[in-house]
């Protein structure tokens, strides 16, 4: 029986895409093993049944999103970790956070020697990735952000951040690290969570009917923005300790995970 949308049922979805919706290897039929599986296709199709809105949350850029997000059927995304919400109609809302006035964040960064600095201090353990950027700078690497945010402050640049995007299953090469993270240098201020609050207020749906699922430390603090959150099993390794208060953790790893939390989203627990 097909799922129909509920007067005071989910109303939002907001899905983190690589290592959540997506498997080993970037592939929506990829099991945690890299074995074939449609559970999270599947979840789709009951999800876009059920009439519930799917908004794609990713550090990817604009250009890593648009594709996945017509194919997925996601009606918006925010890109660069919340740096950039583009809307089903066209319209696009950057977030400058913490930068300078006037400032395209990304070009600052690079312009202002932000990006350098860190480059410096930390040789042999940040890699820089990604020049499509807006209002990120992108690194993979091994690094404390609190220790990362200290050096930006001491020079000037506390309007900047480093933010964890969680663990990479394949390390680059250049780098000396015993395992690899991804990280984005954007405004303080800037973050999914924050984007996700203003997309659900411009959809204008309260919080209790919307969900989100994820695998990192920036997809956890969306749990102070919507009414349920989940972390896919893969993302316990990403964490620096205990999932905070609220943040359901599946049984299963990525695509699956996914599946099981839109089961539970739905009410279909017992599937």
């Amino acid at each position: 029986m097909e799922e129909t949308p509920s007067s005071q049922g989910l109303r939002i979805l907001y899905a983190d895409l690589d290592g959540t919706l997506l498997g080993p290897g970037g592939s929506l039929f990829a099991d945690p093993e890299g074995g074939p599986t449609a559970a999270a296709a599947e979840a789709l199709l009951r999800l876009h049944r059920a009439g519930v809105e799917l908004v794609l949350v990713s550090g990817r850029t604009r250009r890593g999103l648009v594709e996945p997000a017509r194919i997925l059927g996601a009606r918006a995304f925010i890109a660069e970790l919340g740096g950039l919400l583009v809307l089903d109609d066209g319209r696009e809302i950057v977030d400058t956070g913490a930068a300078p006035v006037g400032v395209r964040p990304a070009e600052e960064l690079r312009r202002s020697g932000a990006a350098a600095l860190l480059l410096e201090r930390f040789p042999g353990r940040l890699l820089p990735v990604a020049p499509w950027t807006e209002v990120s700078l992108m690194f993979q690497g091994l690094v404390q952000p609190a220790e990362a945010d200290d050096v930006l402050r001491a020079a000037g640049f506390g309007w900047a951040a480093l933010r964890d995007n969680g663990r990479l299953r394949r390390p680059p090469a250049g780098l000396d690290v015993p395992e690899v993270r991804a990280y984005h240098l954007l405004p303080r201020g800037v973050s999914k969570a924050s984007a996700v609050r203003r997309h659900r207020e411009l959809r204008g749906v309260p919080r209790d009917r919307t969900a989100a699922i994820g695998d990192s430390p920036a997809d956890v603090e969306l749990a102070a923005e919507v009414g349920r959150c989940f972390l896919v099993r893969n993302g316990l390794a990403a964490l620096p300790g205990a999932p905070p208060r609220g943040v359901e953790v599946t049984a299963g790893a990525y695509g699956v995970g996914f599946a099981e939390a839109v089961d539970a989203l739905l009410g279909r627990g017992d599937r």
